[in-house]
């Protein structure tokens, strides 16, 4: 059992896109995974209202500070991953659910405003680290690039990152027609029609390659479990 969380203090960066193919892609795969969507934005309890069921993955919406701990305890036992989307915030929540993480994913685009909010959620990695003693892998994935950024612009970007100590993944989240579109259409990259979505098997390799990264930076990585065919979205939980 691993739980990835995806923050960010400035929202608009791209975590719940990036939370989303994630979890939808781990499940694909024929892991058992949860979405705490604890976004006030409810992005992801939206689309799990168009989808349905889905092989292996369940949402649980209306997380707050004091819930988190007890979704993941309650469903823990059956479960391989969690995935946290976050709000665009430092607060309580946040800090917990970071405190809970095996490893956090700080989306960032290319612009100051995603890297201020970054380095917030940096800072306060830092403070848990130096005042909890509790040490928190991360890495910073960079979203919505697109394809007319030039390989030297993306390793330019990234050295400067790592030159301050935080790891980049190396795969980016591109800017594609069907990581928008998923939230209208709902279910999985799978299930969308290419005759439609331009670039579709590109965006799907793009969701297998950032799949891949993840799980080989977790410190447990899980075996795969048979089939779980559920997927429901859990209402309001006593705070």
């Amino acid at each position: 059992m691993a739980i990835i969380s995806l923050a960010n203090a400035k929202g608009g960066a791209g975590k719940t896109t990036a939370a989303l193919i994630l979890a939808t892609e781990l499940a694909r795969q024929g892991n058992r995974v949860v979405i705490l969507d604890a976004d006030p934005q409810r992005w992801i309890t939206s689309w799990a209202d168009v989808t349905g069921k889905l092989d292996n993955l369940t949402v649980i919406s209306e997380v707050t500070a004091t819930s988190l701990p007890y979704h993941i305890l309650e469903m823990k036992a059956q479960t391989d991953y969690f995935v946290i989307d976050l709000a665009g915030a430092r607060d309580a929540l946040v800090t917990t659910a970071l405190g809970l993480s095996d490893h956090v994913l700080i989306p960032v685009q290319g612009c100051a405003m995603d890297a201020r909010g970054a380095a917030q959620i940096l800072d306060l990695i830092r403070l848990l680290q130096d005042k909890a003693g509790i040490a928190i892998q991360h890495s910073v994935v960079l979203t919505r690039v697109s394809a007319m950024v030039t390989t030297r612009a993306l390793s330019t970007v990234k050295a400067v990152l790592e030159a301050r100590g935080v790891n980049v993944l190396n795969t980016t989240i591109a800017e594609r027609a069907a990581f928008r579109d998923i939230f209208d259409c709902g279910g999985n990259l799978y299930g969308m029609d290419p005759a439609r979505i331009s670039n579709l098997d590109r965006a799907q390799e793009n969701a297998q390659a950032l799949a891949h990264e993840v799980m080989s930076l977790l410190p447990v990585r899980t075996s795969q479990r048979p089939q779980h065919r559920t997927f429901f979205r859990m209402g309001r939980r006593a705070a």
